[in-house]
C-alpha cells in the first residue's frame, strides 16, 4: 500500500470527534495582555523540543479545522480577571476554528478550554509545572490532560502526565513498558527518543498502532528520498529496455545469420544436385560413345 495513502487512512480513522464550540474565534480582547516580554522558550533544547512538537502536532491535526493549536500564548479562564493566565508552552484546543490566528485565547468567548497542555521543564518553572500547574490546569482551567517533559538529555528523563476524570478526579496516567504514555483525549501516544546529534531528549507523538507522526523536515526528507528510489527504479527501467532492444538485436541478427546459413545451405545442395545431373549427363554421353565404338573383336 502507498505510504502517504496508508497514512491518511489511518489519519481519518483515528481522529478524535468533537462537537464545535458554542463560542467564536476571538483574536483579541482590549485590556487582557498579550506579551509579558519574556522569550518564547528557555533554552535551545527547549526550543528545539517546541518547534519539533509544534510542527508535528499542527501538520496531524490540519485536516480539521476545528483545532486550535498555540505555541506559548496566553489562555484567560475567567472574565474580567486578567491574573487568571497560563502561558503553557503548547495547547491543543477542540472545536473552535483553526484560523484566524489569536494574540491569546479567551476561554469564556471561544466557548471551550483545551483539552491537552504540555510543559517543557526549565529551571525556572520546574516547581510549579510539576505541583501547581496540575491543580491549575484540571481544576481551575477544566483541561483534560496535562503533560510534562524534559527536553535536556543531561538532565534525568521526567515524563508524566495527569488526566481530569468525569468524576473530576486527577489521576496520575500509567506509563507503558518503555515510558510512554497515552493520550485518551488526543487519542495519540507520547514517547521520547534520545537526539544524540543536538542532545535533545524529544519527545514525539504517534498513532495508536504506533505509526509515526513526522516533521515537516522528515517528510521533505521522505519525499526527496522517494523521488531519488523513483529516479533510480526509472534508470534501472531504461537499462533493463536497453538491454532487451540489445537482445533483440542480437536475436535479429542471429536469425538473419541463420536465414544466411540457411541460403548458402540451399545453394550448396542445389549445386550438389546440378553436378549430379551434369555427372549423370556425361555418364550417359559417354556410355553412347562408347556404344558407337566399331567392335575389335
Amino acid at each position: 500500500m502507498n505510504t502517504v495513502t496508508d497514512f491518511a487512512f489511518k489519519q481519518r480513522k483515528y481522529m478524535p470527534t468533537f462537537p464545535k464550540a458554542i463560542g467564536k474565534p476571538t483574536i483579541y480582547i482590549e485590556g487582557y495582555p498579550c506579551e509579558d516580554d519574556e522569550p518564547m522558550a528557555a533554552t535551545d533544547f527547549h526550543a528545539e523540543q517546541i518547534t519539533t512538537f509544534s510542527d508535528q502536532l499542527k501538520r496531524y491535526f490540519a485536516i480539521n479545522e476545528l483545532v486550535h493549536i498555540a505555541v506559548d500564548s496566553f489562555i484567560y479562564y475567567s472574565e474580567g480577571d486578567i491574573t487568571k493566565c497560563v502561558a503553557p508552552d503548547i495547547h491543543i484546543v477542540f472545536g473552535v476554528d483553526k484560523y484566524p490566528l489569536r494574540r491569546s485565547f479567551y476561554t469564556w468567548a471561544e466557548g471551550a478550554v483545551p483539552v491537552a497542555v504540555f510543559e517543557f521543564l526549565s529551571e525556572a518553572t520546574s516547581y510549579q509545572d510539576r505541583h501547581e500547574k496540575v491543580g491549575v490546569y484540571l481544576n481551575d482551567i477544566g483541561v483534560q490532560e496535562y503533560f510534562i517533559h524534559q527536553p535536556e538529555m543531561k538532565k534525568p528523563a521526567e515524563f508524566h502526565g495527569w488526566r481530569r476524570r468525569a468524576s473530576g478526579d486527577i489521576v496520575e496516567i500509567v506509563p507503558d513498558a518503555a515510558g510512554g504514555l497515552f493520550s485518551e483525549a488526543l487519542n495519540l501516544w507520547f514517547r521520547w527518543e534520545d537526539q544524540l546529534d543536538t542532545h535533545v531528549r524529544l519527545l514525539r507523538p504517534s498513532l495508536p498502532d504506533g505509526t509515526p507522526i513526522t516533521t515537516s523536515t522528515e517528510e521533505e526528507q521522505l519525499r526527496i528520498e522517494a523521488e531519488e528510489r523513483a529516479e533510480e527504479a526509472e534508470e534501472r527501467a531504461e537499462e533493463a529496455e536497453e538491454r532487451a532492444e540489445e537482445a533483440e538485436e542480437r536475436a535479429e541478427e542471429a536469425e538473419e545469420r541463420a536465414e544466411e546459413a540457411e541460403e548458402r545451405a540451399e545453394e550448396a545442395e542445389q549445386l550438389v544436385k546440378e553436378e549430379a545431373e551434369r555427372r549423370q549427363t556425361l555418364e550417359a554421353e559417354l556410355e553412347r560413345l562408347r556404344a558407337q565404338l566399331p567392335n575389335r573383336s
